[in-house]
């Protein structure tokens, strides 16, 4: 499960890291980024990049009631080809969520310790997103994104059993292809992070509310 991440980077390393033109695009870094937020993804329009926000929590375009973003942050690979909500969206409607670190809590008896994962020299990377556009009663639109989840590698496996997908660099442009529409190929970019770039360590129990957005979130402890 993925169900907090940070977005810290500067907008202008961010624009040049996943080339995309940042004029007129409003911009905060987050220390807490929570289900429900607007959060920052990157689709491919055919010709070139386009950054923008997109609602955390999945609506599909046939749901009946919107609430149900609220279940749908994530999707597993595992079954994402097959379930109703997620497998044409994977073929047809993909993007990047960009980021530099998540959370995750590690369980010991009735303790839990909210654990932040970054890779080394923490620069931004993406997670592998799948988006929709459900339209209300008036025809008003409401565009959403999941987060692909996998297996944890060796360094997360000790806090938690699933982890984000983050994509390699090289496979970012791959996920963004509109033409790519095979399942299986795209099935094979999801694969579980290296964890020998990626450090964790401990943090304040203030990231277990949405309402603390600081750069306390992601000191050490």
């Amino acid at each position: 499960m993925c169900g907090r991440f940070t977005l810290t980077a500067d907008l202008t390393l961010l624009a040049e890291r996943f080339q995309f033109d940042p004029a007129g695009l409003s911009y905060t870094p987050s220390y807490n980024v929570a289900p429900s937020q607007q959060i920052l993804t990157v689709m491919h329009d055919g010709t070139h990049n386009r950054a923008g926000y997109l609602q955390w929590g999945l609506v599909p375009s046939w749901a009946k009631d919107p609430s149900i973003g609220h279940r749908m942050i994530n999707a597993r690979v595992e079954t994402v080809a097959e379930k109703p909500s997620f497998r044409q969206a994977l073929q047809r409607r993909r993007c990047l969520v960009l980021a530099d670190g998540f959370f995750e809590w590690r369980q010991s008896g009735s303790t839990k310790t909210p654990m932040y994962m970054r890779l080394h020299g923490h620069p931004p990377f993406a997670f592998a997103g799948l988006w929709d556009t459900w339209h209300d009663a008036t025809g008003a639109p409401l565009s959403t994104c999941t987060i692909l989840t996998t297996t944890a590698n060796a360094l997360v496996a000790p806090i938690h059993q699933r982890m984000p997908v983050i994509l390699p660099p090289e496979a970012e442009a791959a996920w963004l292809d509109r033409h790519l529409t095979a399942p299986e190929e795209l099935l094979a970019l999801l694969t579980p992070y290296a964890s020998e770039p990626m450090e964790a360590y401990a943090v304040s129990l203030a990231v277990n509310s949405p309402r603390h957005n600081a750069q306390a979130c992601i000191a050490p402890v």
